[in-house]
């Protein structure tokens, strides 16, 4: 079995989401707010199996694509985003290592708590963070002055470090 992201679901979700398309409720509510077979087949009548995968992050490309065994992950009732299904699909995507649409699910859910992810990684953000701290610094203390060390003047501390180098 080998389940990609489906990047048009994907971007559809998104832009949901952006919309305010959103039904923000708890995780163990999935299995009551998620669509029956009955309503699937329905839709897949109206629509078709092109509408119908783009309320699915994944796509299982051993599976044929005429079929519903074919899209993994769903998100949504077919009219709004459910916070209780990508809080599902997340732990499943993780528990089966699908680790692109874990990532995905996990920006469509920050999307929608509020908690954008950084377009940087974390260690970018706090290498900036650190050298602002320290230019900020310099500014405060002057351009020319140095900083004192907490067991005494600068000089001293640089002479034990040369000392212990030796």
């Amino acid at each position: 079995m080998s389940v990609k992201l489906n990047r048009q679901a994907y971007s559809h979700a998104r832009s949901l989401v952006t919309q305010g398309r959103v039904v923000r409720d708890d995780r163990d509510a999935w299995s009551e707010h998620r669509p029956s077979a009955q309503q699937e087949n329905a839709f897949i009548e109206r629509h078709g199996f092109g509408e119908y995968g783009r309320w699915h992050l994944g796509v299982d490309t051993a599976e044929p694509a005429d079929t519903k065994k074919h899209y993994k992950f769903p998100y949504g009732d077919f009219k709004k985003v459910h916070r209780c299904a990508l809080l599902s699909a997340e732990s499943r995507a993780g528990q089966y290592k699908h680790f692109d649409i874990e990532q995905a699910v996990a920006r469509l859910h920050g999307m929608i708590d509020g908690a954008h992810p950084p377009r940087r990684s974390d260690e970018k953000r706090r290498n900036n963070h650190t050298r602002r701290r320290r230019v900020l610094g310099r500014r405060r203390r002057g351009a020319g002055a140095k900083r004192k060390s907490a067991t005494g003047s600068g000089r001293a501390h640089h002479r034990r470090r040369l000392r212990s180098a030796v």
